[in-house]
């Protein structure tokens, strides 16, 4: 007998959970955090990547990161360095070490493939007068005078980018 009671009561329980859920989130007029948001037109996805935009640091990253960020990277295995994020499909672009110094590039999934490199430097001190001019505003791809990361692409802009704060991250991994 306790063997059909304890599992209808458990159901029971779980049920009550999923509709209390459900309709909590009804109730809220919020669709769940997890779903696409396919309804905004293409006028509100552009406005609201010019507010995105907007509040951008244009404040350069400095010689003294730039400089700590090519020694790190040169202690890397080749094939590794900074990525965005380790997750499936687009992760941004990353700073790579390579067999001959550093490339930026797009990666994909988690870092197992990279596009070609969009820019490669062999010295440290090419990649150090880049990297410190640049800003989270230039390194989205929205400054039109840094080819290296425009793009005219809204998609592409400020999607999973390097900033300053995946550099500090970066180096403070042990």
């Amino acid at each position: 007998m306790a063997a059909t009671i304890i599992p209808l009561i458990a159901l029971a329980v779980i049920v009550f959970v999923l509709w209390t859920a459900i309709r909590a989130t009804i109730a809220s007029g919020k669709p769940p955090a997890h779903s696409d948001d396919t309804t905004r037109s293409l006028e509100e996805r552009h406005r609201v990547a010019l507010s995105l935009r907007d509040r951008l640091s244009r404040k350069p990253l400095g010689t003294l990161l730039a400089e700590r960020i090519w020694r790190k990277l040169l202690d890397e295995v080749p094939g590794t360095g900074v990525i965005y994020d380790h997750h499936r499909d687009f992760c941004g672009q990353g700073l790579i070490r390579t067999e001959n110094g550093v490339m930026l590039a797009d990666v994909q999934d988690g870092g197992l493939y990279f596009g070609p490199p969009i820019a490669e430097w062999s010295t440290e001190t090419d990649f150090v007068a880049f990297l410190a001019r640049q800003s989270d505003f230039s390194m989205s791809g929205w400054e039109a005078a840094e080819p290296v990361f425009f793009s005219e692409d809204d998609w592409y802009r400020n999607n999973q980018r390097l900033t300053r704060a995946v550099l500090e991250r970066y180096l403070s991994r042990l």
